[in-house]
């Protein structure tokens, strides 16, 4: 199963946490991870993660700017380099990152095989469909830049992913989440906070059932006619946003893409969508001529719904103290290293932030988060 379980807003910022206190950032996540694992399985620490606003809890808990898109990447930085440390102990692994690094997702997904209780083919198709989504099908104006992946022995994993849009100065991130939803191509969020756009192509919409059925109908026909009709449909006199949809598709250029989904075997959405070049200028012109061909209808819902425990990496809201830091550090610790000893009282000062329920994921019937 699939699930995609929310998306948030942040303002893009420059630069990069200091090495003294991303280093720290490891060590607190280190402890945080230990303790979600001990207490509620490997499969509640995803569930966790997958949560947008549980994950901007714990950005700010472990010490970064609460209101930046930088919160993201190191976040994930700080989880993924904590677990290499702690990742076979617990059955919990990580992969991906920033630009160069999340290309290497597959890769780490590979890398991990050897350990994991299932095969590795199907988490690196969930890495690639989770990016293909929020980058193709859900054409919302931001350009993905980040993507992270997380997994457990069991094969349950979850992505968190950024886009940025150079238009607005903001970054948005993508939550996913295997267990919370069973189709990658019908309403995947479970929840998603941020401002809303007027002008989004969702393709993944619950309404856009119908448009789905369409597209790879469309994407038989001979290349020719879709280049024909997409140049008819630009002359046409069109509502603001189909305008607005359409103008920037050049029907010479789509030519390439038109004739990838015609040799492509894909016999509905889902495969169309892992179809090699067949990327977000392709499947919105499509998506465009089945709706003028088939009379379905696109949505244009945007789906979005919608710190300061060490201070910030600038100092906002305050300075990190790193005495309080080290300290914290050294409760969650001894908190985590007693617990294992059957010494529980301790941890369960510490419960709080671990026993927050996810609160976007809509579980199916009978599937609440359990123990990994």
């Amino acid at each position: 199963m699939a699930g995609h379980t929310g998306t948030a807003d942040l303002p893009l910022h420059e630069g990069h946490a200091p090495r003294w206190l991303f280093a720290r950032m490891v060590l607190l996540a280190r402890e945080i991870v230990l303790a979600l694992a001990d207490e509620f399985g490997t499969e509640g620490v995803l569930a966790r993660l997958s949560d947008p606003r549980w994950f901007q809890a714990l950005g700010s808990l472990l010490g970064f700017d609460w209101h930046s898109s930088g919160l993201t990447t190191t976040t994930c930085g700080a989880v993924k380099e904590a677990l290499r440390a702690v990742g076979d102990e617990i059955g919990l692994y990580g992969a991906g990152g920033k630009g160069a690094a999340s290309r290497r997702t597959p890769l780490e997904i590979a890398e991990a095989a050897p350990r994991l209780a299932v095969e590795p083919g199907p988490l690196a198709d969930a890495s690639r469909m989770a990016a293909k989504v929020d980058s193709a099908a859900l054409q919302d104006g931001f350009q993905i830049y980040h993507h992270a992946f997380f997994f457990d022995r069991a094969g349950r994993w979850c992505v968190v992913q950024q886009g940025m849009s150079e238009k607005t100065g903001l970054a948005r991130r993508y939550h996913w989440f295997s267990e919370a939803v069973a189709d990658f191509v019908c309403e995947p969020h479970a929840g998603i906070v941020g401002p809303r756009s007027d002008l989004v192509l969702n393709l993944v919409a619950r309404e856009a059932d119908g448009l789905r059925r369409a597209i790879p109908e469309v994407a038989r026909e001979p290349p020719e006619r879709l280049v024909s009709e997409l140049s008819r449909l630009q002359a046409l006199t069109l509502p603001r946003r189909h305008a607005l949809l359409v103008s920037d598709l050049d029907p010479q250029r789509l030519r390439t893409v038109f004739l990838s989904s015609y040799a492509s075997e894909a016999t509905d959405f889902a495969g169309l969508l892992r179809t090699r070049g067949v990327g977000a200028k392709g499947l919105r012109a499509l998506a465009l001529l089945a709706e003028l061909l088939y009379g379905t209808p696109v949505s244009f819902r945007d789906p979005a719904r919608f710190a300061y425990a060490h201070g910030g990496k600038d100092g906002i809201l305050y300075p990190v103290d790193r005495e309080t830091y080290d300290r914290t550090i050294g409760i969650l610790r001894r908190a985590v290293e007693r617990a294992r000893l059957g010494e529980r009282e301790e941890l369960a000062t510490l419960r709080r932030l671990a026993s927050v329920e996810p609160a976007f994921i809509r579980w199916p019937p009978g599937r609440p988060p359990g123990r990994g």
